[in-house]
């Protein structure tokens, strides 16, 4: 990456870091303390050889001295070392959480067709692979360079010290090991970047086939999956390898240097030592040339940890950077509702390349019944997606109550919509707090009265806890239906002006339906809904039918005139195409 994007990046993560900034300095500190600390063992142990002399010339009394403030500076060094760690993992948690708190709210305002259009496990690995790799890269990296150049500086002035000849062949040697690495990792830096790319394809592929696994099942697919998945799984591994590769050679290339750079000063103290110089000096200037030499090889790593973190930041920071839908809290709040809906002249399409709905036409009175039905693809959920402005139409325009959409806040007319979909969705929570989800506030007594119009009241009394029964994740504790029943209970506790059922009875027996059915048209009665059905039993009392096809409008009128035609709407219910 160049370093124009590097600085941004940087400076994009620094609102999230900046909250959380004492934990970092704390981190800093200790660290430094205990490398100071640590920094001072090597001359006591030093100390300590020179106590040694001969044999039967040992200075005990010295010598034990000595190892006692090297167990005290070596505890000491360990206890500040930990308190550093301590508070950098508090700082990357705490980052982390941030960061994740902004996507998942970023995730909420992005317009309904990112939603769409990405992967939701690529979105995912974003939200928790990606982030974790932008903390521990980016921050811990920070931390260790800044306390790496503190021990060099440490170190140098005391090598100086103790010996400045030999000082010099350290510090002119020493730093060739870091050249040596960063012109390896350079090599790596796209391929991390690949890397990432490649593991959000991977986590996206096994969200989608773990959630839909029942059908791959059903299909006898698992073979097929099973060797796509292997495919993606050998191009990561394939990434994986040749990155880890190069970042795998940085950190022996340096050591070989350091290495032969510790010979180098073992043979050259081994000569002075013959001139005069004591072995305990000589010991101590051996130890602080590996600490010297020890923030050169960790910076191996770290660079290593910096490609990774700056190729998930890119992907993070590029989800943070989404467009969010137009704000719309300066616009007027819809206080009122009368159920009439009016689409005029409205043309959309996902995709410029391909249109679908062009110059639809539809007024919609209060109180009426609106059944949309037609071939698979031919826009009956796109007019659902459009009434409750998940998308915005290309031109034309929708109104409700006489006010065009776009031209009062999304809250406040969507709140005048119940929604029962094709695929219904509880979460992890009770019954109870399930069927209240549009409602918080609802009474026991109008949550069981709701149940009941749902025919969902019966089963749930004979779960376990009755309404208090928790729905697992994926809601598999209870049947399709009664996930679909409970969907409907959750409408009818909201009771709102108008309706969209979206095949709201797909997932129920026929027997079930017919109850269904009577309390839908008890609920529906005086109240503008939309239904989108095949089945006969949803769609013969509505007051209008639209027929479509290739997102136009073919027919128009109730169900006894449409069959009379013996057109298009004729021949799907004799073929039962979608009834």
């Amino acid at each position: 990456m160049k370093k124009k994007g590097f600085k941004q990046l940087l400076s994009k993560l620094l609102p999230y870091v900046r909250p959380h900034k004492m934990s970092f300095y704390l981190s800093v500190v200790f660290t430094i303390i205990s490398i100071s600390v640590n920094m001072a063992i090597p001359i006591f142990s030093g100390l300590a050889i020179d106590c040694m002399i001969d044999i039967g010339n040992v200075n005990f009394h010295l010598l034990y001295e000595y190892l006692i403030i090297i167990l005290v500076l070596t505890i000491s060094s360990s206890l500040l070392s930990w308190l550093g760690e301590y508070n950098m993992n508090i700082l990357t948690y705490r980052t982390s959480q941030s960061i994740r708190n902004s996507i998942y709210h970023k995730l909420n305002n992005v317009p309904i067709k990112y939603i769409d259009n990405n992967s939701h496990g690529d979105i995912m690995n974003t939200m928790i692979a990606d982030v974790e790799n932008v903390t521990d890269g980016f921050l811990s990296g920070f931390k260790s360079i800044l306390c790496g150049i503190f021990q060099l500086i440490v170190v140098m002035i005391i090598m100086l010290v103790l010996k400045w000849s030999l000082a010099l062949i350290v510090i002119v040697v020493a730093p060739l090991s870091l050249l040596l690495a960063i012109k390896i990792t350079k090599k790596s830096k796209i391929l991390y970047r690949q890397r990432v790319e490649i593991q959000g394809d991977v986590s996206g592929y096994a969200e989608e086939m773990i959630t839909n696994m029942k059908i791959i099942k059903a299909f006898n697919d698992e073979e097929n999956t099973v060797q796509k998945f292997n495919v993606l799984n050998k191009k990561l591994y394939g990434s994986a390898e040749k990155s880890s590769y190069y970042a795998s050679l940085a950190n022996p290339a340096s050591r070989l240097v350091n290495g032969i750079l510790y010979g180098i000063i073992g043979v050259t103290g081994a000569f002075f030592a013959i001139n005069g110089l004591r072995i305990g000096k000589i010991s101590s200037f051996l130890n602080y040339s590996d600490n010297f030499t020890k923030p050169f090889n960790d910076l191996t790593s770290i660079f290593a940890d910096l490609n990774i973190a700056i190729a998930s930041a890119g992907r993070v920071f590029k989800l943070l950077d989404e467009q969010n839908e137009l704000e719309d809290k300066n616009l007027p709040i819809l206080k009122k509702c009368n159920g009439k809906v009016e689409i005029k002249n409205v043309d959309f399409s996902y995709s410029s390349s391909f249109k679908l709905i062009e110059d639809f036409n539809l007024k919609v009175n209060k109180g009426e019944r609106v059944a949309i039905v037609g071939p698979t693809g031919c826009g009956k959920s796109t007019i659902i997606n459009l009434l409750m402005r998940f998308y915005d139409v290309n031109s034309g325009s929708i109104k409700v109550s006489n006010k065009d959409i776009r031209k009062v806040t999304r809250a406040s007319f969507r709140s005048f919509y119940g929604m029962v979909l094709q695929e219904s969705w509880l979460y992890n929570a009770s019954i109870k707090e399930n069927v209240a989800y549009g409602k918080p506030n609802a009474s026991m007594d109008e949550i069981i009265e709701a149940c009941k119009l749902a025919n969902a009241h019966q089963f749930i009394e004979k779960l376990p806890n009755g309404y208090e029964t928790i729905i697992t994740e994926r809601a598999d504790n209870i049947s399709a239906g009664q996930k679909q029943l409970l969907c409907i209970a959750r409408i009818m506790l909201l009771k709102p002006p108008m309706m969209i059922l979206d095949e709201a009875t797909s997932n129920i027996d026929t027997r079930t339906e017919m109850k269904i059915q009577e309390a839908l048209n008890v609920i529906m009665e005086g109240r503008t809904c939309f239904i989108v059905a095949h089945r006969l039993s949803t769609i013969e009392n509505a007051d209008t039918i639209l027929v479509m096809n290739k997102g136009s409008i073919v027919e128009q009128g109730n169900h006894k005139e449409l069959l009379e035609k013996h057109g298009f709407y004729y021949d799907l219910f004799n073929s039962q195409f979608g009834i």
